[in-house]
Formats: C-alpha cells, structure tokens, sequence
C-alpha cells in the first residue's frame, strides 16, 4: 500500500525517497526502484508519471562536467533591460550557446546570466555578444573563482523524505 499523496499535490515522503534514489542512480529501472523503496512497480510508475506531469521530474540528463569539455571560466552577469522586452532578450540570449541559464530578478538588474567560457579572452567574445544583444541597456559580470556550493536539491528531498 502507498503512502498517501497530499491533496495540495506536494512532494511525500515516498515522492522525495524516489527522487533521492533516481538522482543518485538516474538509470535505474522501474523494478529496481520499487524493490529498494519496498512498493509496488505500479507505485512507482504512477510516482513517476504524477512527478514528471506535474514538472517535479524533467528527466534524467547526465552531468557534464563542462570544465571537462573545455569550458572551465564560469561568469555571472547582470543585466539592466529595456522595460518590458525580457522574453525578447531572453530568447536572444538563449542563440547564445556558452549562456547557460537565465534568471529574471528583482533588484539592480533585470536578468542574472550563468555563461561559460574557454579563457579570458573567450570571455569577453561571449560578453561582447550578450552587450550586442537588442534591449540590453548595462550590465555588470563577475566572473566565478569556484564553486563551493554547487547546485543541489539533496538537502531538501532528504528533508521531505524524513531523514536527518
């Protein structure tokens, strides 16, 4: 029998220990995963499916290590847009292959931008590109020393799964 699902359709506990084991083994099976969870297959699979229809589960792509593939220089940069074109920039940014996220804020800026690069002077080509993007008015980077903290969900899917 499954535990039950929150009516407001949060993560449940046995949400959180599934999403624990798929992000530590992304290729495990179905099977696999109910026999180390201790439900049913079809718990399982109903799981997944209500995960991925609602967005929680966006699928398993790898890790790449973008360091490895030559890109090792990651900048942060802020940038001030003209008002009301930020799916506009966004969707220019988003031609530009070394940018890889962008968050629309509050604050100084309009848009924080993750890019990568190979070196200094690939930097600043990519840089140059983001400036020459239409409706970009300013924008300030920093460039990142390391990565101390690098992005997870593990503590807060430990949190929900109940462990300490």
């Amino acid at each position: 029998m499954s535990e039950p699902v929150d009516p407001a359709g949060a993560v449940d506990a046995l949400d959180a220990r599934l999403l624990l084991l798929l992000s530590d083994e992304p290729r495990l099976g179905v099977l696999e995963c109910s026999r180390r969870l201790g439900v049913a297959r079809g718990t399982v699979q109903a799981r997944m499916d209500r995960l991925e229809r609602r967005g929680v589960l966006r699928g398993f792509p790898p890790e790449v290590d973008l360091a490895a593939l030559g890109y090792g220089l990651t900048a942060f940069a802020v940038l001030e847009i003209a008002q009301g074109k930020r799916i506009e920039v966004a969707g220019r940014l988003a031609a530009i292959d070394e940018v890889c996220e962008v968050h629309a804020t509050t604050g100084e800026g309009d848009l924080l931008v993750r890019m990568v690069a190979r070196s200094n002077a690939d930097l600043q080509r990519v840089i140059d590109e983001v400036v020459d993007v239409r409706w970009v008015q300013r924008t300030s980077t920093s460039i990142a020393l390391s990565t101390p903290i690098p992005p997870r969900v593990r503590p807060l899917l430990e949190r929900v799964a109940g462990r300490p």
